[in-house]
């Protein structure tokens, strides 16, 4: 009897739990979520297809693809060699560079960007020596690359560096001593075993690239057709009462997150596979 009544009250409250996430999602995700795509159609698709090929718009859409083409690689070159760095040798300053790479995510985007106006602004430490030698890079697309990379240089450094930890280095000194060098080494061992934690890295590190407003707000200077990006570009048609076009273009991040989502889940599907099966 006991055993029956605590299974059912077991039940009760998982299915307790489980009805409190959906209603918490339904409300604070997928509603909002209805309301961009119903909004971004809502005088047709026509309007949509208008809003979305506008000169202005497909700048920013264009600068946004450009900046995480550039820094989504800035940050797999530095995500992979900090891991290795971490994981592989003990150095002096290995916890301190760790603490550094978790920085961007204690620090404001908006102070982010303050530091690059403050460091590379007409007025900063290196500013007049950048205008004497004609360097933009404030208010230009050099400023917003610098900024997007802090902001999500973490990502692939911290999908990486716990994996690698676990795997630790039987695999490498295996390698090593079967006559393999370094670079042998991380193509053919270290590299495979990480790969899946690499892709999720870049992935989550691509959507924050394409996703950033508060660090590129900063330092791009809201200039139309140079220096706005996609969530940018919403936010000036938001306050000019353009509600088709920014919630247009606000659904084109809106599907990028979803799609983000579905290749996530299909990544950890993927990842969970791989290491249950390395596992047994």
């Amino acid at each position: 009897m006991s055993r029956t009544a605590s299974t059912t009250e077991g039940r009760t409250s998982q299915a307790l739990l489980i009805a409190a996430a959906m209603i918490f999602l339904a409300f604070f995700l997928l509603l909002p979520l209805v309301a961009v795509f119903t909004e971004a159609f809502k005088q047709g698709i026509g309007a949509f297809g208008q809003a979305v090929m506008h000169p202005d718009a497909w700048a920013a859409i264009r600068l946004t693809l450009l900046i995480a083409a550039i820094s989504v690689p800035l940050n797999v070159v530095f995500g992979v060699a900090a891991s290795w760095a971490i994981t592989k040798f003990h150095f002096p300053g290995r916890h301190l560079l760790i603490t550094f790479i978790d920085l961007p995510f204690s620090v404001s985007p908006v102070v982010s960007g303050l530091i690059f106006v403050l460091l590379f602004g007409a007025h900063g430490l290196l500013g007049p020596w950048l205008a004497e030698h004609d360097i933009k890079i404030i208010f230009a697309v050099p400023g917003i690359v610098l900024a997007t990379v802090f902001i999500t240089f973490p990502f692939v450094a911290r999908e990486l560096i716990p994996l690698m930890q676990e795997q630790g280095k039987d695999d490498e000194e295996a390698a090593i001593s079967l006559g393999a060098n370094g670079w042998q080494t991380f193509w053919h061992v270290t590299l495979p075993n990480i790969r899946w934690g690499l892709l999720y890295g870049v992935l989550l590190c691509n959507a924050r690239a394409m996703g950033e407003f508060g660090a590129v707000s900063v330092v791009s200077g809201h200039i139309r057709g140079e220096t706005n990006t996609m969530p940018l570009h919403v936010e000036i048609l938001y306050n000019e009462y353009d509600f088709v076009g920014a919630f247009a273009v606000a659904s084109l991040l809106a599907a990028l997150a979803l799609v983000t989502l579905i290749a996530k889940s299909i990544l950890e599907w993927r990842f969970d596979l791989h290491h249950g099966g390395a596992v047994h």
